[in-house]
């Protein structure tokens, strides 16, 4: 089985250095990330202008563009026959609207849109705490072959979000949740002619079975998506 990988956090991230670690028992993996941190540029793609895109080694390449381009390279130019494109593993959540603006979501929405089953798989951050990537590439690592034994239709992909904090002793528990559809309670602070996002994920509303309840609550919250 042939997989692609890609991420919005750049080429040398931990998260994707993770995955890449988690899925290649699974196959065989060929890298094509960012060439720089693209978080939050949601489902952008190069139409004009066109993609610099080097071959930095055997499995890797690295693209001057958004994760959609490397999604579309990868699976058109790269390794037209991958069966998978898995997106991540992104250092926080991606959970309710935060899958639009997502990067790492986006590159999974692209690659169902090309007809390929594809993942996108984020780190929930819990407060005051941060991500021990060994930990997190160990759960990705025992979860993901569960997810893509399951498969997906036409069109469709899996968002995938792992609980915080996370160790080795601890057998996490999924379910398959919904998005969660309350807005955000944020605000923009202003200073002078600038304005700055202030919110807290933290404290976003989570509707029960939602996928931030799942998440927030200690298991693996997954979201069947759609393009």
């Amino acid at each position: 089985m042939k997989i692609v990988i890609t991420n919005d956090d750049g080429h040398d991230a931990p998260g994707l250095e993770a995955l890449y670690q988690a899925v290649k028992p699974l196959g065989e993996v060929l890298i094509v990330a960012p060439e720089a941190p693209q978080s939050g540029v949601g489902h952008s793609i190069t139409l004009k202008d066109g993609v610099y895109a080097k071959k930095v080694s055997a499995d890797k390449y690295i693209v001057q563009g958004s994760p959609a381009d490397c999604a579309r390279l990868g699976l058109k130019v790269f390794a037209p026959d991958a069966e998978w494109l898995i997106s991540g593993i992104n250092p926080g959540a991606n959970l309710g609207t935060d899958v639009y603006p997502s990067g790492t979501v986006g590159a999974a929405r692209e690659a169902a849109i090309l007809g390929r089953k594809a993942i996108a798989i984020s780190q929930y951050i819990a407060r005051d705490q941060t991500i021990d990537w060994s930990v997190t590439q160990y759960h990705a690592c025992q979860f993901l072959p569960v997810i893509m034994e399951k498969g997906v239709g036409l069109g469709q992909y899996w968002n995938i979000n792992l609980p915080h904090p996370l160790n080795y002793e601890i057998l996490l528990k999924h379910q398959f949740c919904g998005l969660e559809k309350q807005p955000h309670d944020y605000v923009f602070l202003n200073n002078s002619d600038m304005y700055y996002y202030s919110g807290s994920i933290h404290d976003r509303p989570r509707a029960a079975g939602s996928d931030v309840d799942i998440c927030f609550g200690g298991q693996i919250a997954v979201t069947l998506m759609r393009p």
